[in-house]
């Protein structure tokens, strides 16, 4: 058994017993991978264990990564930063991009992303703290960029995503996420998706709808 798998093991067993405890499935949850600045054989020993969906952060580390490992049946997600400079091979490359913020955004990836492929899932980073150094909108402009996508034809909105401000608790913040996207779906804006919780709060995530968790350290030990 590699280390990865070991993890990996463990790693599952956490997520279904926090599932459990929320009277929900575990197949309710998706483990993302966090595999940036991971080698390509780190990818592949943690696929071979049974993980299909990874994440990248840095479009110049993940192009090439990605078209290493282009015989692999992976679910690729962009859960990095996005800059309008880099749409294009985000559109091209990912299946699922977890930090739109803007509508320039959202619009430059409906645009580059090819018609005969599927549309690209989208995931809108929701700033609940308000922090400068952090990308995404404000609770209140949500639902305004939320229906500025559901027009774009090759995105398809599926849900929210937040990094919580470290200051507080992050029950907190991921039981107003979960309330955000109920409320929005009380004035007809369809989500199914909550992409919320990492390595130390995962389990808060769960607790409070989390449908994608993305784990790196958790998984692959700690960064150099």
């Amino acid at each position: 058994m590699t280390e990865i798998t070991y993890h990996l093991a463990d790693l599952i067993e956490r997520v279904a017993r926090a599932a459990e405890r929320s009277g929900r499935a575990a197949s309710s949850v998706t483990i993302v991978a966090v595999s940036k600045q991971q080698p390509s054989a780190a990818i592949l020993a943690a696929h071979g264990a049974g993980l299909t969906h990874f994440g990248e952060s840095y479009v110049q580390e993940a192009v090439p990564k990605i078209a290493a490992l282009a015989g692999v049946p992976i679910v690729w997600h962009f859960v990095g930063k996005l800059q309008t400079n880099k749409t294009r091979a985000v559109a091209e490359t990912f299946d699922w991009v977890h930090t739109v913020d803007r509508q320039k955004i959202a619009e430059r990836l409906n645009e580059q992303r090819s018609p005969f492929a599927e549309p690209l899932n989208v995931l809108i980073q929701v700033n609940q703290g308000g922090e400068e150094q952090k990308g995404g909108v404000r609770p209140e402009e949500v639902a305004t960029l939320a229906r500025a996508i559901q027009t774009l034809p090759r995105l398809k909105l599926r849900g929210l995503m937040t990094l919580p401000p470290q200051s507080a608790g992050a029950a907190q913040w991921f039981e107003e996420l979960a309330e955000l996207r109920a409320q929005l779906e009380r004035d007809g804006i369809a989500l199914d998706s909550l992409s919320m919780g990492m390595s130390a709060d995962f389990e808060q995530a769960i607790a409070a709808g989390a449908t994608h968790v993305r784990i790196g350290t958790a998984l692959f030990g700690s960064r150099a």
